[in-house]
């Protein structure tokens, strides 16, 4: 089984290995809700990670950037944009 390599790149956290990472090791995590399926696994670039197996999935889609990621820009910033 292979699952994806979840590391950072990054400092920003933009950036994911994504490298296919062997799992080495399956054991069940005793929880409150239950046992959770848990996984150890180690990618080519020597990331390792242990823990419960959906910690380990992500979503590769980027996630969209909302329009104002910045911050909203006032009206001053607007007004000045356009008298150029």
């Amino acid at each position: 089984m292979f699952l994806d390599c979840p590391a950072y790149l990054d400092r920003s956290g933009a950036a994911r290995c994504g490298l296919p990472s062997a799992v080495e090791y399956r054991y069940a995590m005793r929880s409150t809700d239950g046992p959770l399926e848990s996984v150890k696994i180690r990618c080519p670039r020597g990331h390792c990670f242990n823990g419960p197996l959906e910690s380990m999935l992500w979503d590769k889609a980027p996630a969209a950037t909302p329009r104002h990621a910045h911050g909203p820009r006032s009206h001053d910033q607007d007004a000045s944009r356009r008298s150029r």
